[in-house]
């Protein structure tokens, strides 16, 4: 099958109403819910024509944090029976919360930088609400996915993965799931060695400053598109969960 089809995804975002997802959108430049651009802003130490070549990667995905990586869609699978499927999961749902954000560098490569992301505290534990809700849906969607093309596979580069990380991308089309999957909201490309510091505290600032304190509801989960041809994904609908909040 041709990798020239639309691409779906299962991404935790925040309410399109709050704080959190303003922020993040800003940040990225791109608004995913509307399908937008909008004005981008950059921390302290950077401008912002700077600030969009290390966003241009994570801006076409929007901002959010991967529960199911894109995919597409196995044969005789359309959107309608997704949507449908999609719909029934969130229903299914508990709302949870999880504890204040805090950005860190993620996925640090050895003189080339690291990554900025939102993740949950590192010095506390994974909410298990959290884990179970990323199990969940990894299994419940992947009698929907089409197998990875060649070319997909390779670009997750399988010959630097762990042993394990390499079982999932076999198994699921993806590396980093259930015991590896680790929650983050991206806010950046790979950011050089020498700025990462810079970037890790200008970012930290913004978000105290624009976000604050408090926890971080998940209350719901959105299903984005990625229409064939075209570079950015879009929130298709976001469901918000139909269980009692724990």
């Amino acid at each position: 099958m041709s990798s020239q089809a639309d691409r779906y995804a299962i991404y935790y975002m925040p309410h399109p109403d709050s704080a959190l997802w303003r922020f993040g959108s800003a940040v990225l430049g791109y608004d995913a819910a509307s399908g937008d651009s909008v004005p981008q802003i950059a921390p302290d130490g950077f401008d912002v024509a700077s600030w969009r070549l290390l966003t241009a990667d994570p801006r076409a995905y929007g901002f959010h944090a991967t529960i199911k990586a894109p995919f597409r869609l196995a044969q005789g699978v359309d959107e309608q029976q997704l949507v449908a499927e999609f719909g029934r999961f969130a229903a299914a749902q508990a709302s949870f919360d999880l504890p204040r954000l805090e950005a860190a560098a993620i996925e640090a490569r050895a003189g080339k930088g690291a990554f900025i992301a939102l993740v949950e505290p590192v010095a506390k534990p994974a909410t298990p609400a959290l884990l179970a809700l990323e199990h969940a849906a990894v299994e419940a969607f992947e009698p929907l996915r089409a197998p990875l093309t060649d070319k997909e596979f390779a670009r997750r580069l399988p010959e630097r993965l762990t042993e394990r990380e390499r079982g999932n991308l076999d198994r699921y089309g993806y590396p980093f799931v259930h015991e590896d999957f680790r929650f983050h909201l991206t806010l950046t490309g790979l950011v050089p060695a020498t700025q990462v510091e810079a970037a890790l505290t200008g970012l930290t600032g913004l978000h105290a400053g624009q976000v604050g304190d408090g926890p971080v509801p998940v209350d719901g989960l959105a299903l984005f598109r990625q229409d064939a041809g075209e570079p950015n994904f879009r929130v298709l609908t976001r469901v918000p969960f139909g269980g009692i909040k724990e």
